[in-house]
């Protein structure tokens, strides 16, 4: 344990750089978008400024939207849609896309805002949905001080090098796969 600790503090150390991270959730398990908003709480505890940004998850409602609603340091804009499986329209889906990136520019480009959260944002690029140059643009030209969080299943590669933590979420077993409904305040 003395090597342990010793191993761990100097490497503590070695990490000498101060600045803003990008976190990328990406992956097939559950738990992304909850990892997300367990850091709008850790945030909301250091009384930090948050903008959160929902693509695809809209018309449902959730215990954190529930939450995130009471919360007066916490700004969330939802796009106005599902998945385009349900709507089967993609270009109103894609309307309504551009119009929920509209604000996520606006929160990435406001000084006062400190985390951004831009939950199920891969599909919108993996759907072509969004122009992935002007999503990565926007993150690389934020204020200085500004810490992001992206989440969704199967993120490209630019997101993957644009970001500065990167977990890929693995799914081993989920209650679904064995028909058992999504459950009140676990999943939704």
């Amino acid at each position: 344990m003395r090597r342990k600790k010793a191993h761990i503090d100097a490497r503590i150390e070695q990490a000498n750089i101060d600045k803003s991270v990008i976190i990328l959730l990406t992956g097939n398990g559950k738990g992304k978008s909850s990892s997300a908003l367990g850091m709008i709480c850790r945030a909301l505890g250091y009384n930090m400024q948050i903008a959160v940004v929902k693509f695809l998850k809209g018309v449902q409602d959730t215990g954190e939207d529930i939450f995130l609603a009471q919360q007066p340091s916490v700004q969330t804009t939802f796009m106005k849609t599902g998945f385009t499986w349900d709507t089967q329209d993609k270009e109103y889906d894609t309307k309504m896309a551009l119009e929920a990136w509209q604000h996520a520019e606006h929160y990435l480009s406001n000084k006062t805002i400190d985390l951004v959260v831009l939950d199920e944002l891969t599909y919108m690029i993996n759907y072509k949905y969004l122009d992935e140059q002007i999503i990565i643009n926007a993150l690389n030209n934020r204020p200085s001080h500004q810490h992001i969080v992206i989440t969704g299943r199967a993120a490209s590669k630019a997101l993957i090098d644009c970001a500065d933590t990167v977990s890929d979420i693995k799914d081993i077993k989920h209650a679904f796969k064995a028909n058992i409904k999504a459950q009140k305040g676990i999943d939704f």
